[in-house]
């Protein structure tokens, strides 16, 4: 598009727009701003993308990784800059947008939902006892849909967690069971995965991994004609918290509960189910690891009971994270997600506490207390470029950081 038409206040803004835009990229991001308020040349100049974008990848999840692809296409990358500062300064409008009961078991005596979710575009999925609803966002992402779009079921017993990848969800149960359901479909394969409740799952190129409190972690094809055929069983010899397959689909990492004298951290290679390398040896029995996630084939985070996050980069070293903070309250951390860049995103287990961090400094950046009529772990976080969404034992609170 051609830039809106106006006189401006020196020869220098009537050069051509290639030296104009080189001249601007020297400019931080307050420059910037005052430039814009020149004219209405130089306010369509100052906003184009090409300026903003090596700004932005020195900001708080502004959608860039490290390798600088961009994760938010569409979304100008001004706008995002901008609202990267409240994600560094806490700013945002709190809401609790959707509530459900515990479960009742006996009088006096309840045990409360542990949900999970996934976010997918205009979508958040979430886990409520044995199914998991699809619910629509509302325009600008504050809210949700009264009404689920979509429910998937076929656990007997509570879904534990669950994954969504190319338009599937794969769900691992209390009873023992995976179940794959096609989103846009009535596709749907269930099949006896553990003798115990499945903790965690994963699905990457045709294969799902799984890890139980049975003390296995499996590989299941789902390859033509081998739907649910078990490829491979590792003896964890300790129950799997959590588990993912590398983004190189050659192995994948196992989190334990930290009961023996073995790493709660384990790589196992795809193909053969063969161990390939421990991470860390300075564990304390009981450290059990309840999340992890891979930032690149080599970077990996990692958080669990000894209230640590610790982020391990296997070309350096096997033997010893290379960064790690530590939860100020002294409590376990039960889920972290990264904007796969500079800003870390965990749950603990103690009044709804998430807390952001930011990986160039020691301490905690900012902190949330969510409201909930109990004290509970935030189970499950997932965060896009403006909301951030976290799942606790009765309710969904949504932070909207796109305030003034």
């Amino acid at each position: 598009a051609s830039p809106p038409s106006s006189s401006c206040p020196s020869p220098l803004w009537a050069l051509p727009e290639e030296l104009l835009l080189l001249i601007c990229s020297y400019l931080d991001a307050q420059a910037l701003g005052r430039l814009g308020q020149v004219c209405r040349r130089l306010r369509f100049l100052s906003s184009r993308d090409l300026l903003w974008r090596r700004i932005a990848r020195g900001c708080l999840n502004s959608g860039f990784t490290q390798l600088g692809t961009d994760l938010a296409a569409g979304i100008p990358v001004k706008e995002r800059v901008k609202v990267s500062r409240n994600w560094r300064h806490g700013r945002c409008h709190r809401e609790t947008v959707l509530k459900w009961k515990c479960k009742q078991v006996v009088p006096f005596f309840s045990i409360f939902l542990m949900p999970w979710m996934e976010l997918d575009g205009e979508y958040l999925y979430l886990s409520q006892a044995e199914n998991i609803q699809a619910y629509r966002l509302c325009p600008g992402g504050t809210g949700l849909q009264r009404h689920p779009q979509a429910i998937f079921s076929g656990h007997q017993e509570d879904v534990c967690r669950f994954v969504l990848v190319n338009s599937h969800i794969v769900s691992g149960g209390g009873d023992g069971n995976i179940v794959l359901h096609k989103i846009h479909g009535s596709y749907s394969v269930k099949f006896s995965a553990h003798e115990q409740e499945v903790n965690c799952v994963d699905f990457q190129g045709g294969l799902i991994v799984s890890g139980s409190r049975d003390r296995t972690a499996k590989v299941w094809s789902l390859s033509v004609g081998r739907v649910g055929q078990c490829l491979h069983t590792v003896q964890t010899e300790d129950r799997v918290w959590s588990i993912a397959i590398s983004p190189l689909l050659s192995s994948f990492v196992t989190g334990t509960a930290c009961c023996g004298h073995t790493s709660p951290l384990r790589i196992w290679d795809l193909e053969s189910g063969q161990l390939l390398t421990c991470l860390g040896t300075d564990f304390h029995r009981g450290a059990g690891v309840l999340d992890v996630f891979y930032e690149t084939p080599s970077l990996l985070l990692s958080c669990g009971y000894d209230t640590y996050i610790r982020y391990w980069d296997i070309r350096a070293s096997t033997r010893k994270c290379v960064q790690e903070w530590e939860e100020p309250h002294d409590s376990a951390l039960y889920c972290i997600r990264s904007d796969k860049n500079h800003m870390i995103a965990s749950g603990s287990s103690y009044y709804g506490v998430v807390r952001l961090w930011d990986k160039r400094q020691t301490r905690c950046l900012q902190s949330f207390h969510l409201s909930s009529p109990t004290s509970s772990p935030v189970y499950c976080l997932r965060f896009s470029t403006t909301h951030l969404y976290a799942a606790l034992a009765s309710a969904l609170h949504v932070l909207d950081f796109t305030v003034p």
